[in-house]
C-alpha cells in the first residue's frame, strides 16, 4: 500500500494502491475541467447508489434506503435524494455514434476502398460521385440526416479535409476528433468505462471471463517505443477493421436479444517505474 492511503481490517490494502492508480487520471481530467472535491464527492455518492441499487440486489427485491446507505455509507437521506434524480444518459450521442458508422463503413467496406485497401477520396456532391460520393456514403448508413451537416461537423472537428478536386478525404486518424470535447469525452467514457467494466467482472470472478491482455517492456529508448507504437496502430487499426466488417454482415439478426460489444486496443508509454515488468499480461 502507498503511504497515506487510509485503510480498514476489512479493506485490502492492495485493492487500495490499485485503486488510487486508477483514480489518478480521473483527478488530473476533473481538475483540469474545474470539477472540485465536493462535486466529485457528489457524483461519487450518486454513483454508489446506482451501483448498489442495480448490482447489489438480494434476489428481485428492491433494495430500501436502509440497505444501500449500510452497503454505500451513503446518508440515507441523501440516498432518497439521489434516488429520485432522472437517469443519467450513458451512451454516445447519436451524432458521434452516426459518425462512427460512417466512418467504419468508409474504412471497411471494399466499394468505399481503393486498389490499395484505403478509404477513395469521394466527391462531395452525389451529382459528382453518383453512388460513390459522400453524399451517398451518409445515405448508405441513414437517411435521416443531411450528408451537409455530417460534413461540416467532420471538417471542423478535423476528420475529413476537402482538396482542389472537391474531394472529401478521410485522416489517417479518423475518427479521432482534434477539436470536438464533447465527441472526444463520449469516447473517453465509452472505451475507459467498457474497459473498466471487463476488468472488474474479471477480478469479481465471471463465468467466461473477458478477454483483457496487455503487453508491456521497459529499457527501451524513445525511438524503438514509437517505432513499437506505429506498429500496434497499424495491428490494431486492421483488427478493429476486420471486427467491424463481421458485426456489419451478423447487424440486425439478434431479434429480441439484441446485445452490444466493444473491443478496444490502447498503447501507452511513460518514464519505466521500478516495479514495471516485461511479461505479457
Amino acid at each position: 500500500m502507498r503511504p497515506g492511503l487510509v485503510s480498514s481490517p476489512q479493506v485490502s490494502p492492495v485493492i487500495l494502491s490499485v485503486l488510487h492508480r486508477v483514480l489518478s487520471p480521473l483527478a488530473r481530467l476533473m481538475l483540469a475541467r474545474g470539477i472540485t472535491l465536493p462535486m466529485a464527492i457528489e457524483l461519487l455518492k450518486r454513483v454508489f447508489v446506482e451501483v448498489a441499487e442495480q448490482d447489489f440486489r438480494l434476489g428481485e427485491k428492491t433494495a430500501t434506503d436502509s440497505r444501500i446507505s449500510l452497503l454505500t455509507g451513503v446518508h440515507r437521506k441523501d440516498v432518497r435524494r439521489l434516488r429520485e434524480l432522472p437517469d443519467v444518459e450513458t451512451g454516445l450521442p447519436e451524432i458521434v455514434s452516426l459518425g462512427a458508422q460512417i466512418v467504419a463503413t468508409w474504412t471497411t467496406q471494399p466499394e468505399w476502398l481503393d486498389d490499395r485497401g484505403k478509404p477513395r477520396n469521394l466527391p462531395r456532391l452525389a451529382r459528382d460521385g453518383g453512388d460513390f460520393s459522400f453524399d451517398a456514403l451518409v445515405a448508405s448508413v441513414s437517411r435521416d440526416i443531411r450528408p451537409r451537416s455530417v460534413l461540416d461537423e467532420w471538417v471542423r472537428l478535423g476528420v475529413v479535409g476537402i482538396n482542389a478536386e472537391d474531394e472529401v478525404v478521410l485522416h489517417e486518424d479518423a475518427f479521432i476528433p482534434k477539436h470536438g470535447e464533447d465527441e472526444k469525452l463520449a469516447y473517453y467514457g465509452l472505451n475507459l468505462g467498457d474497459h473498466a467494466s471487463a476488468g472488474t467482472d474479471n477480478v469479481l470472478g465471471t463465468a467466461t471471463p473477458w478477454f483483457d491482455r496487455s503487453v508491456h517492456h521497459s529499457g527501451l529508448t524513445s525511438k524503438q517505443v514509437e517505432e513499437i507504437r506505429a506498429r500496434a496502430a497499424t495491428l490494431g487499426t486492421s483488427m478493429l477493421q476486420d471486427l467491424h466488417s463481421q458485426a456489419s454482415r451478423d447487424s440486425g439478426k439478434a431479434g429480441q436479444d439484441g446485445q452490444r460489444f466493444t473491443c478496444g486496443i490502447y498503447f501507452y508509454s511513460a518514464p519505466a517505474a521500478r516495479d514495471d515488468s516485461d511479461t505479457p499480461k
